[in-house]
């Protein structure tokens, strides 16, 4: 159980931090310093009112998270970053889709609960984290008592991070690229593989490893996602080294094979194919050489054939 009465504490201690940040906007890396409030709009072109593209029960998240009833999962219209490759880039970068208010917003947290989902999954939440805050105080206040998921591109500032201290229970998190110069190319955004680093590092000292209850629910902790990209655009390789030497082996990953050209990808020929055997074989290689040993790896889904491969050595991965 969630103890409310301490975040809703949490909650009031940090709004005014957290509404200096608001306005004018430096919620993000990139500190566009607009004025959201008298209609201006910066890189990821959210407005004054938040705006939520959909929200549900999702049953294909890392195991912990989904379990059997669903991670309530809440999708945000716009982003901080523009991923050339994105999967969701008909909300994420073209459309202006669901505003609407704080009210509204805390009462489909209240829903998902009610639906018997294990926790609130905020999917890309750091532009809008104003709004969701003051709707998260509502929630609380109105019984909300399932655990908090922070997903993100990773694109954070520890400012930003450090104030959700004690208000988010697990955090999902990118590490999208290992250099600075990959985020730019094609993602839009600079200084990415920096900002991300110092964000995980602080994530990891406010939660840890992740913890899960009787039944194998997350109630705390941290996930890294890290997708394996062709032609190591990723640097998957240099971002499991860092987490070895910089945060811990026991961090729970979440390697994933799922990457796909879509959106504006195949104007970039390093991007334009489905990652191979031998990029996907190099990553959980190293993985269990650096004695990774927490988390979980998707299988890869070729045109011919969905290879699983085998367990690592101390068989603490599982296989999706």
């Amino acid at each position: 159980m969630v103890d409310t009465a301490k975040k809703i504490a949490l909650i009031k201690k940090i709004k005014p931090a957290l509404h200096e940040l608001y306005n004018p906007c430096r919620l993000c890396p990139l500190e566009c310093g607009i004025y959201r409030e008298n209609g201006e709009k910066g890189f990821c072109r959210s407005g004054s009112r938040i705006a939520v593209y959909s929200y549900s029960p999702h049953h294909g998240e890392e195991p912990p998270l989904s379990g059997n009833s669903g991670s309530g999962t809440i999708f945000f219209t716009h982003c901080n970053m523009k991923c050339v490759y994105c999967q969701n880039y008909a909300f994420s970068q073209e459309s202006d889709f669901g505003e609407t208010e704080t009210e509204s917003l805390a009462q489909k947290m209240l829903e998902l609960s009610k639906m018997g989902c294990h926790n609130i999954n905020l999917v890309s939440p750091t532009h809008y984290i104003r709004h969701i805050i003051d709707a998260l105080e509502l929630a609380y206040e109105n019984s909300l008592d399932i655990p908090i998921v922070y997903n993100t591109s990773g694109y954070d500032t520890v400012n930003l991070i450090s104030l959700m201290d004690g208000i988010v229970d697990i955090y999902l998190a990118d590490m999208r690229y290992s250099r600075d110069e990959a985020g730019k190319s094609y993602s839009g955004v600079p200084g990415y593989a920096s900002y991300n680093r110092k964000a995980i590092k602080e994530m990891f000292g406010q939660v840890g490893e992740l913890k899960c209850d009787k039944n194998g629910i997350a109630e705390k902790g941290v996930i890294v996602r890290l997708l394996i990209m062709p032609c190591n655009t990723a640097g998957t390789l240099d971002s499991l080294r860092f987490l070895k030497d910089n945060v811990s082996s026991d961090i729970f990953l979440s390697i994933m094979s799922q990457y796909y050209p879509t959106y504006k990808a195949k104007e970039y020929p390093e991007l334009a194919r489905k990652i191979n055997r031998s990029e996907y074989k190099e990553v959980l290689e190293e993985a269990e050489k650096l004695g990774f040993t927490n988390g979980w790896i998707q299988g890869l889904q070729t045109d011919a054939d969905r290879f699983l491969g085998t367990n690592v050595k101390k068989g603490r991965f599982w296989w999706g």
